[in-house]
Order: structure tokens, then sequence, then C-alpha cells
């Protein structure tokens, strides 16, 4: 799927953003649902506020995964398994494709410490997919460097599916992404008209199911460099693993009611197959 991260989702941290927040809310619970339907046994997320590594995919390969987030008083926290099993072996086959890979580990080598940074970019969707479940999944974190070209983005996602088609398991992919972040005069990056082109153009790539056409940013950096989306190179990973897994994919929602973008969809396989983002 695709999924946002804007903090004020979380409806305990969202204060006076409680009604603002709703259709998104409402969409990521309708995500949430669907993926407990799902059953993943891991669940991938690629996150853009991650550790990243420049010019290679980064991918905890810690025993587990942590974060919390405030708002006031509020606060939320997720503490996860990570899947090291998938992660290297998702290394292992991202190396054949020649996509360049950083597996990343934090605190202690093992044990209670072995626990990595979890970002608000894996945080926020995970709280509606899995962290609160009664049997959580293990997760997979992966932070991709924006310094890729699109086609090692792309081979990411095409080995993600591919390791994943080949275990026994059923691996779901979270793409977390925002998407232009110029929305709003008063926001921190400013008011740009790009920002909302942006956001048309992927929500109609969504709406037509045709994320290929994402590839054409590359030739217009100076464009992405004033739409100021934290999104894309996430998606260019999910439309990788469609190339190797045919989804349908799903429009939900979609609105920007502060600086940022935030979109909903779901991707399906058209298949009855052990892969269900």
């Amino acid at each position: 799927c695709i999924a946002p991260h804007g903090g004020a989702i979380i409806e305990e941290l969202a204060g006076d953003l409680l009604e603002p927040f709703a259709p998104t809310r409402a969409a990521m619970r309708e995500l949430g649902r669907r993926m407990q339907a799902a059953a993943p046994d891991t669940i991938v997320v690629i996150t853009p506020h991650g550790v990243r590594v420049e010019d290679e995919m980064c991918l905890a390969v810690t025993e587990r995964a942590d974060g919390m987030l405030e708002e006031g008083e509020q606060r939320v926290a997720v503490d996860m398994e990570v899947d090291t099993a998938l992660t290297r072996a998702l290394i292992h086959r991202a190396h054949e494709l020649f996509v360049p890979c950083a597996a990343a580990g934090y605190g202690a080598s093992s044990g209670p410490g072995c626990s990595f940074i979890m970002d608000w970019g894996a945080l926020i969707p995970l709280w509606f997919m899995g962290a609160r479940w009664e049997q959580p999944p293990r997760i997979m974190l992966v932070c991709p460097s924006r310094t890729l070209p699109f086609e090692s983005l792309v081979r990411f996602g095409e080995a993600l599916a591919e390791v994943a088609t080949a275990s026994d398991q059923r691996i779901a992919l979270i793409a977390s992404s925002d998407l232009g972040h110029a929305h709003n005069a008063d926001g921190p990056y400013g008011y740009d008209p790009a920002s909302a082109e942006f956001d048309q153009q992927i929500v109609a790539a969504v709406e037509a199911d045709d994320l290929r056409r994402l590839l054409d940013y590359e030739q217009d950096r100076d464009f992405l460099a004033h739409a100021k989306p934290d999104g894309l190179w996430q998606i260019l990973s999910l439309y990788g693993a469609t190339r190797i897994v045919p989804m349908r994919g799903e429009f939900l929602s979609y609105q920007a009611p502060t600086y940022f973008g935030m979109l909903c969809a779901s991707y399906t396989p058209t298949a009855a197959m052990s892969y269900e983002p």
C-alpha cells in the first residue's frame, strides 16, 4: 500500500487537527483492516525518514525496532520484532541485481539492546497496520537514498517481490509516503504551486493504475525540488514489486489539510499469491 505519515493521523496525537485529518485517518483504518485480513507474517516498511546511507538502500538488521512519538502530554510507542532472515535474503538478492544495500545495526549486537530506531515514517503506518494487533507481525525497515538512480529503486522492489514469493511467508509492503510539502505559505517549506501539481499527478497515476509514469520525474529534478515530496522514492520500489507480482491499485483518499499532501492507496495481487501489500 501507499500510506502517509503525518503525526495527526494518529488520534491520540491529533490535537486541534483531529477533524482536519479525519478523511486520511479513516482511510488508514481501512488499510489496517485490509492488512489484518491479509494476515502477513512480515510487513516491509520503506520509509524516507530512517537512517539514510548515501547511494544505498539502508536496511535494519537488529533483532527489534522501537520508536515513540509525543504531542503535548500524549505519547504513543511501538516495539516490534525485525525479520532479520528475510532482510538478509533481500540484501543478497538486491546485490545480485546490482542494487547497493547497507545492513545497519544499532546498539548491542544481540539481546535487549539490539533494537533499531523506528522513525515516524515507519511508526505511524505501523500504528494502523500491525503494531497493535494481538499477535503483531515481524517487520523489515528500509530507507532509500534519494541519490540512487530510479531504476535501482525499481530493481529493489523487484528483488523484494522475488524474495517474498520465494518464501513460505505472507509478506506485505508499505510505501510510507507523503507527497508535496509546499502547500502552505505558513508551512516550513513555504508555498510552491508545484506541490499541488505533483500531488495531482501522483493521484492520477494511482487512479490509472500506472505507476510506471513516475519514472519520468528522473528527468525533471528541478520540478521535484520545487514540489518537495518525500514519497516518490518509496513508491518507485512499490512499482518495482508490481512488475514481479501484478497488483491492482485502489485509490482510497487524498488531502492536504496543512502544508503536505497525504495519499492512501491499497495494492492487492491480481492472483492468489503470498504477497499482499
